[in-house]
């Protein structure tokens, strides 16, 4: 009787963890079932009691940096483990977020950008050795030699050699990039091109001009017809126009004496949209994750992804915002990625900021894991909440791989 009753608990732990995984709750605590993973994709017990140990975190710290809203995406190989939506889309509202809540993602933008140069590389349409000049001939730096030098994979590397955020003042008060290209001549230069990382948001838009020049098609027709639509990602856009036409769009907050407080999606970046105009929600995310893991190789192959991810340029001026992590980590910067090494890790990663939004996104392309978080405001949650599943991911690590061996 004894050995019966514990067989039974031993099945029924494991099906109580896969229940909620496969759920989100809104603001009001109601739970909800979401068309998530099926049960086969959930039979690890340690990656359950990760999924499961980390939303726990994830929820309790939202309540207590009192951020308004966020959505999670987490993915292991080809499938979508976890996703769930927290908070209001709207503070002024009682309507939740969920995995189809659109969010402005910010620079995180930027990683579709490399990958879409990447495919229409692979299509012979464009290569990174390109000089941005055939493109875009208004492009003129204070060096003619350095001008004539500058190559697709320099603007998604930032390794121009203008200095750090040129004209992004510029790119925020709705100026045309071609516009702002002609006027970086006017900016001393850091270093000659490919030699010196400094983050850029104009120059790295210039990228979308050279792509509609060989295509004849917006930046925003060609990420969906190359990558939304061929991925399944049914929410996502680069434009204002859209976000406006979205009824389930969660709106930026900004700090006021009366706290938190809704405020309006604006146009800015959309004038950038490969620097960062970017629309998804975190069930695009989800799906974008599958993409760069390798496992849509009829959308991009691998051989280009590694193109993409291949380390360009050391940014070690860039370690202390990586010093949370709790490991040592070597930052380099790819095509629109930041790659982030050490002896035992190579984890692809960026963050996004814009419009008082905030998001999140990195995976370990060897352990097939990977995970996004967008939130509707500039919450401390933001900083932490990479690093947090990583830590707790690196804890598991052994005991993931180890069941799926024992399985296979």
């Amino acid at each position: 009787m004894k050995k019966m009753l514990l067989f039974v608990l031993l099945l029924a732990v494991p099906l109580l963890l896969l229940m909620q995984t496969c759920t989100y709750v809104n603001s009001q605590e109601n739970v909800h079932r979401y068309e998530g993973p099926t049960p086969q994709a959930l039979r690890n017990p340690h990656l359950r009691a990760l999924i499961a140990e980390y939303d726990r975190f994830f929820a309790d710290t939202l309540s207590a940096t009192h951020t308004p809203g966020a959505a999670v995406v987490i993915v292991q190989d080809s499938v979508v483990v976890f996703q769930r939506g927290y908070g209001l889309r709207s503070t002024s509202k009682s309507d939740s977020i969920d995995a189809h809540t659109v969010f402005r993602i910010g620079s995180l933008s930027k990683g579709f950008a490399g990958v879409l140069t990447g495919i229409l590389v692979q299509e012979d349409a464009l290569h990174w050795d390109d000089r941005i000049v055939r493109y875009v001939p208004e492009f003129a730096l204070s060096s003619p030699g350095n001008t004539a030098q500058v190559q697709l994979a320099h603007l998604l590397a930032h390794t121009t050699g203008l200095p750090y955020h040129a004209y992004t003042n510029m790119i925020e008060a709705g100026y045309d990039v071609r516009t702002i290209a002609a006027k970086f001549s006017k900016l001393p230069l850091n270093g000659a091109p490919g030699k010196v990382f400094t983050y850029q948001n104009a120059a790295f838009a210039l990228v979308g001009e050279a792509m509609q020049a060989v295509t004849g098609e917006s930046y925003p027709e060609l990420l969906t017809k190359k990558i939304f639509g061929p991925a399944g990602m049914r929410d996502a856009s680069a434009d204002w126009a859209s976000m406006q036409g979205n009824p389930n769009v969660a709106l930026p907050h900004v700090h006021t004496r009366m706290g938190l407080t809704p405020a309006t999606i604006t146009k800015r970046y959309y004038n950038a949209a490969p620097a960062g105009g970017v629309n998804a929600s975190a069930a695009d995310m989800g799906r974008w994750l599958v993409v760069l893991l390798g496992h849509r190789p009829e959308v991009v192959s691998r051989a280009t992804l590694d193109e993409v991810f291949r380390p360009a340029i050391k940014t070690n001026g860039e370690r202390r915002y990586f010093r949370r992590w709790g490991m040592p980590l070597e930052p380099h910067y790819g095509m629109g990625w930041r790659i982030l090494t050490n002896e035992a890790d190579t984890i692809v990663y960026h963050g996004g900021s814009v419009n008082d939004f905030r998001s999140e996104i990195a995976f370990d392309r060897r352990d097939g894991i990977g995970i996004c978080v967008l939130f509707n405001s500039t919450s401390a949650l933001a900083g932490s909440c990479i690093p947090a599943f990583w830590e707790r991911y690196r804890a598991r690590r052994d005991s993931i791989a180890g069941w799926w061996a024992r399985a296979e």
